[in-house]
């Protein structure tokens, strides 16, 4: 048996469903402005990020996002206004936010996730990994794209990253991912042939997210933040000060104003709230 997710694709066309109509149809509903979100924005998997800015009073809600889903929080960061959806888990949510937000005006889409670290080549967690590659055990990434072992980074993105991180005191090192969407079937036989391919780490949404990338030409870049060793020791799941989020902030702001350096675009201004 074939199972259904590798038949019946036809990449080169369209979606009849598309984000743009559905937030049309959600701005029609709710008695929203068609509004665009900041130029960049943000996945926050696990929430931590949000959750840091909403406590020390510096995100606010966004009153336009029109997402049945999410509500976006809109902040700013070394003078960049951003847009941040929190707890977008696995692969096709994250995508399912990612077309939204493209949908709505973002143009550089950045995703820091927790990960459970597979091989120890970069020391003891937490650590972050700029994700280069990842493998597909997922499936909406085979809606984007024809089957293939792994999905990649832009070629353009990794050169506008290349670098970046040298002179942050964040460890941040350069790797593959394995990208699944059950967490809790990651088993012996398969964590150890992960580790013969040279995975770094297991995460649930960047193999789909790189997916979307390539299908739709958009500029995403993943970043595994490496804080575990799947709770097979005591003392796991331990992200740093405040949940790891300083650390996130740090890595999303020096990946944001490389991309803003490499496409000589000048940092964009908070936008007012809707009256």
């Amino acid at each position: 048996m074939t199972s259904p997710v590798l038949n019946h694709k036809h990449y080169g066309e369209p979606s009849v469903f598309t984000a743009e109509n559905l937030l049309r149809e959600a701005r029609r509903q709710k008695g929203l402005p068609a509004r665009n979100v900041p130029a960049i924005c943000i996945l926050d998997p696990d929430g931590d990020i949000g959750r840091l800015l909403v406590v020390t009073g510096r995100a606010r809600v966004s009153p336009d996002w029109a997402c049945y889903h999410t509500e976006l929080l809109l902040f700013e960061e070394a003078g960049m206004e951003m847009g941040l959806v929190r707890c977008a888990v696995g692969a096709s949510y994250a995508v399912l936010v990612a077309e939204e937000l493209f949908a709505t005006g973002c143009q550089l889409l950045v995703s820091v996730t927790s990960a459970g670290q597979i091989a120890d080549d970069f020391g003891t967690p937490p650590y972050f990994v700029l994700i280069e590659q990842a493998w597909r055990d997922e499936g909406t990434s085979h809606h984007y794209l024809p089957p293939a072992g792994r999905a990649a980074l832009r070629p353009d993105m990794l050169q506008c990253l290349g670098g970046v991180f040298r002179g942050s005191s964040v460890r941040v090192h350069t790797g593959t991912v394995w990208t699944t969407d059950a967490p809790f079937r990651e088993t012996a036989s398969a964590i150890d042939f992960y580790r013969q391919q040279g995975v770094a780490a297991v995460e649930m949404e960047a193999a789909a997210l790189y997916a979307f990338a390539e299908a739709r030409a958009r500029p995403v870049v993943c970043f595994a933040h490496v804080t575990n060793q799947m709770a097979v020791i005591g003392n796991d799941f331990e992200k740093g000060r405040d949940n790891g989020s300083h650390d996130a902030l740090e890595v999303i702001r020096l990946a944001a104003q490389a991309w803003l350096t490499a496409n000589d675009r000048p940092p964009q201004p908070a936008t007012p709230p809707s009256p």
